[in-house]
């Protein structure tokens, strides 16, 4: 963010980025669907700056503390982190109050200038391990966000496969109601029946002969047999 002020018109260049709602009025969805919102920056090829300190982009992302000319306390050989952290801040707390102490003894004394130098030196190494942790972090970062969205689509695939259940029981029991072709066709033939007798009788159906079963027929034909015979 620029700005000139005064006859000079000296120019006032902010180490900050701009307040985000600048980009957001930049990407609004009317700009986008426009097609005037500003396209992303190209990819950056050798050098960039960084809170006022340049950046060879070949450079590795975790630097050591001897490529930024910083005196290493800790050894070269594998280190366990989380003790190395604890043993810092214990002598940041020593140095510390060995700071107040020459602060209200002698404040002048050279031994001050030392002392802030320790305690810098002391912080800067538990931020170059804090740093080294980031991959770590970022791993982690990402396995947990694969594990949401697992959770997430077998939430959905079983609550998907529970509906999918339903949908075929009430289509089981749908086709369950429906009538079978065997009985479509004996009542397509009673039916044929019936309208054959009427069309005999020149009736309703309401004749002996229109309404008669065979069973009928077999008992009245036994009944009259036995009337014949006494």
């Amino acid at each position: 963010m620029a700005a000139q002020t005064g006859p000079e018109q000296v120019t006032q260049v902010s180490s900050m980025p701009v307040p985000p709602t600048h980009y957001i009025k930049l990407y609004s969805d009317e700009a986008v669907k426009k097609g005037t919102a500003p396209r992303p920056p190209p990819p950056i090829q050798d050098t960039y700056s960084m809170f006022g300190v340049t950046i060879n982009n070949d450079d590795a992302i975790i630097q050591t503390l001897e490529s930024q000319g910083i005196k290493k306390l800790l050894p070269s050989k594998e280190i366990d982190r989380k003790k190395e952290l604890r043993k810092l801040n214990h002598s940041i707390l020593l140095n510390f109050l060995d700071l107040i102490e020459i602060l209200i003894k002698c404040p002048e004394s050279s031994k001050r200038e030392e002392k802030i130098e320790d305690i810098n030196l002391l912080f800067i190494h538990m931020h170059h391990l804090i740093n080294e942790f980031r991959p770590h972090q970022a791993r982690e970062t990402l396995r947990v966000m694969l594990m949401v969205q697992k959770r997430r689509r077998v939430q959905f695939t079983t609550r998907f496969k529970e509906q999918l259940d339903k949908v075929k029981g009430i289509i089981q029991e749908a086709l369950e109601s429906l009538p079978t072709r065997e009985e479509d066709m004996d009542v397509d033939k009673d039916e044929k029946v019936d309208k054959d007798k009427i069309g005999k009788d020149g009736k309703d159906g309401t004749s002996e002969k229109g309404t008669c079963s065979s069973i009928d027929r077999v008992m009245c034909g036994i009944v009259d047999e036995m009337d014949y015979k006494t």
